[in-house]
């Protein structure tokens, strides 16, 4: 049992000053303090206390796309990125975690995402993943895509499949659609999300399979979800489009230059709420563990960074910077991922939901972690850690 006291609710919508009383994993009563219903000595006895004293309290973040396996190997097995051990999310305020393959779909294969996403698990850590990678055909588990979604409960959907890129496999629209209707069917069998994460590069074919996917076949807009879609300007337009027609559209919290035409995921999330979008239908992930390189007209890699989980907190920061409300940015890692990946029981602060929270300092930095009713971060410092984690 865990009493929280004097936190300053964002559910993500902002509801004041509360309490909190936590137990077996979800939230079991909130409200003003001094309200608390009188527990029965011995679990009055048992319950540890946390003051905050008036910080704010939010969901824990999801973030729907993380390379948990490590990324990489665009130039060669020395960049192959390491796995991201379990304090690398708790510290980022990251209470979920969504696992894919990409580039390295072939030396890192379904295995060992899946056994990592099970390993991060026993660690304390909410983690689902999707089948497939960058390629067509994609790598499974069973034989199939629509199969590895029906019977492996972790995987959620298929991606990220590349499209625009020139490390794609280069699919046609008909094996594009067909990708999608297996995501949807599966879907409808299971009551998973069932959708088709899309990794979109920087080619001038854009978002154009989609747009077709949309005019052309019966398959309804949500089980497409394109993710980068802040990396080029012109790219962000045509996805902004698409969130108007039913699509989740994706925003990257990679680092921008100034130089660049791109916008910075609370840059895009500005824009996003301004443009009239629907406010739901768009998400910001981190790509943590993955490669972010630069190539060359040779197609050869030039540099190198690493995707953070920590992202995610400063896009919060940045839009906050930029005059946007904490309750009208939070829904982008909060609630509206928990409602593309159906996960009825994340992405929200509510009793009889899972007990994933956050506190935040004066910052807007990390002070305390719970998943599922249980410390992960106390004070700014992990209390538990890791395996492997010294």
């Amino acid at each position: 049992m865990l009493l929280i006291r004097n936190a300053d609710v964002h559910a993500p919508e902002r509801l004041g000053v509360k309490d909190l009383l936590l137990g077996g994993a979800e939230v079991l009563w909130m409200g003003p303090g001094g309200e608390l219903p009188n527990l029965p000595k011995p679990l009055a006895a048992i319950t540890e206390v946390i003051d905050l004293g008036g910080r704010r309290l939010i969901p824990g973040l999801i973030d729907g796309h993380v390379h948990v396996t490590g990324g990489g190997g665009e130039d060669g097995f020395k960049t192959r990125v390491p796995a991201v051990p379990l304090t690398r999310f708790t510290t980022s305020g990251v209470t979920t975690v969504v696992g894919l393959l990409g580039t390295d779909d072939v030396a890192r294969g379904p295995r060992e995402l899946l056994g990592t996403l099970y390993s991060l698990r026993e660690e304390g850590l909410n983690a689902w993943g999707y089948t497939g990678g960058y390629h067509v055909p994609a790598t499974t588990l069973t034989n199939g895509v629509r199969s590895d979604l029906v019977f492996i409960e972790a995987l959620l959907g298929i991606g990220e499949v590349a499209i625009s890129d020139h490390r794609s496999s280069q699919p046609t629209f008909d094996e594009l659609l067909r990708l999608a209707s297996d995501a949807h069917v599966a879907g409808l069998m299971t009551g998973k999300a069932g959708i088709l994460h899309l990794h979109l590069g920087d080619g001038v074919r854009g978002l154009e399979f989609v747009r077709r996917a949309l005019a052309e076949s019966e398959l309804p807009a949500r089980v497409f979800n394109p993710t980068h879609c802040n990396r080029r300007r012109a790219l962000f337009e045509e996805a902004l489009a698409l969130a108007h027609k039913g699509c989740t559209i994706d925003l990257t919290a990679f680092p921008v230059a100034d130089s660049e035409d791109a916008w910075t995921a609370a840059q895009g999330l500005v824009r996003y709420l301004e443009s009239g979008a629907p406010p739901e239908r768009v998400t910001v992930s981190s790509d943590a563990g993955g490669c972010l390189p630069c190539f060359d007209h040779d197609g050869r890699m030039t540099s190198m960074g690493v995707g953070s989980a920590g992202a995610l907190l400063e896009t919060l920061r940045a839009a906050e910077a930029a005059d946007l409300p904490l309750e009208r940015a939070l829904p982008a890692v909060t609630s509206n991922p928990a409602r593309l990946l159906r996960l009825a029981r994340k992405g929200r602060i509510a009793v009889g939901l899972d007990a994933d929270l956050v506190a935040l300092d004066a910052t807007g930095g990390v002070e305390t972690v719970i998943i599922r009713g249980v410390v992960h971060v106390a004070g700014g410092r992990a209390v538990r850690r890791g395996t492997f984690e010294s």
